[in-house]
């Protein structure tokens, strides 16, 4: 895979939506393209109940795309399959892209940046591993990593255009 994959990994609650929300139309504006990939704890279901897709999915479709003009969706169904995330990555149309943002997948051994909030929850510690490449917080850290302003998306961008030179 030559896209590069980059983690925002962080407690729940720490502000990945939030921060990415504000970070990809930043890099947008730098000409990267960006697709994401999100890891949701939940039972999730992006398809509506009573739509015919949704019923030919239920009647037992192992995997259905929904496709208009606007967008089209995959749905596949993984019961019992653990996630990975290089598999997800391919099945992503790459050759549009020049950069994965990932969403979670904290154990996953791919650059990332870590998210910490002090009480939030758990300690900065249980967050690094080896793959981590920066700090994005609100708190001035003791750490051999470059600390970045969780408050200042475009700092966070800018670091992002940086890395991926």
């Amino acid at each position: 895979m030559n896209v590069p994959l980059l983690a925002f990994t962080a407690w729940s609650g720490t502000g990945k939506t939030t921060l990415l929300e504000k970070v990809i139309p930043l890099l947008k504006a730098q000409g990267i393209r960006s697709g994401l990939i999100k890891h949701t704890h939940h039972q999730m279901d992006i398809d509506t109940p009573g739509k015919d897709s949704y019923l030919l999915r239920k009647a037992g479709a192992d995997q259905v795309i929904v496709a208009s003009n606007q967008r089209w969706a995959l749905m596949s169904e993984t019961p019992n399959q653990p996630l990975n995330l290089v598999a997800l990555a391919s099945r992503m149309e790459l050759s549009t892209l020049d950069l994965v943002l990932v969403e979670g997948f904290k154990d996953e051994p791919v650059p990332k940046i870590a998210l910490w909030r002090r009480g939030v929850k758990g300690e900065i510690e249980d967050l690094l591993d080896s793959h981590v490449i920066a700090i994005a917080t609100d708190e001035d850290l003791e750490i051999k990593l470059p600390l970045l302003d969780i408050n200042q998306p475009q700092r966070v961008a800018d670091f992002i255009v940086e890395w991926l030179k």
